[in-house]
């Protein structure tokens, strides 16, 4: 172990239709079970944490194009360490910053009503930070830095920092970006826009990819879950060595 602390691991709490076919939008299952497993399989404690301690899943993010395999077999299992960790579930108000030395957002459509206005997620963000902690989100986790400041400075935290997110081509291709207009939903790219921070976009917006600018560490879409991840824990050696 590197260090006593935990990771807190941030969810959505919004669970309403939100796509086309009637589906609901909620947390997108691997950009949580991914990150978990390499905390977990690296020694790490880790905690669920939402803005009202409730959450559900996104419908879309159970279809067999991105759960499958290994990762079907831990969802199904009640008993598996992840769902036993998610029945666990606390509320931002019950958590002490103080305990952990990462805070990751994980993702889903979802996370673009609730994580702007989570202001307990937000201030538990900004406290790990301020005390030199980790902050790192996957995909649309990246919403949560829509009002996140550096205490230290006052400003954005992201503000003249590299960051990547979920791509607004990615938005067109899954033909959700009009219904994202019509719930004024700002994707990763238009929050990165607003706080002067500087998008980095992958090749293509699936592929693997993420980016580190030292203790921010984020990441694009689902398959980048796992390396943004490891990427968070180099980030952790780097500030202990």
């Amino acid at each position: 172990m590197l260090t006593h602390k935990k990771i807190l691991l941030a969810v959505t709490s919004y669970n309403e239709v939100f796509y086309q076919d009637g589906a609901k939008t909620g947390l997108f299952l691997v950009e949580a079970l991914h990150p978990f497993e390499v905390f977990k399989d690296n020694g790490y404690e880790v905690d669920f944490v939402s803005e009202t301690g409730s959450f559900g899943f996104d419908e879309h993010s159970l279809a067999p194009d991105f759960l499958n395999g290994k990762d079907l077999e831990v969802y199904k299992d009640s008993k598996s360490d992840f769902n036993q960790h998610l029945k666990n579930l606390k509320k931002a108000s019950e958590v002490n910053a103080d305990d952990y030395g990462v805070f990751f957002a994980s993702a889903g459509h979802a996370t673009l009503f609730d994580y702007p206005k989570a202001k307990g997620l937000q201030s538990l963000a900004q406290a790990i930070w301020a005390k030199g902690g980790v902050v790192a989100a996957v995909c649309h986790g990246g919403a949560i830095f829509d009002g996140l400041i550096d205490q230290a400075t006052g400003k954005p935290l992201i503000e003249g920092k590299s960051i990547t997110g979920f791509t607004d081509l990615g938005e067109i291709m899954l033909k959700v970006d009009g219904i994202m207009k019509e719930n004024n939903l700002l994707s990763v790219e238009d929050v990165a826009k607003k706080f002067g921070a500087k998008y980095l976009a992958p090749i293509g917006p699936w592929d693997d990819y993420t980016v580190a600018d030292g203790k921010l560490i984020t990441g694009v879409n689902p398959a980048s879950a796992a390396s943004t991840a490891k990427r968070s824990l180099i980030a952790v050696k780097h500030k202990h060595t």
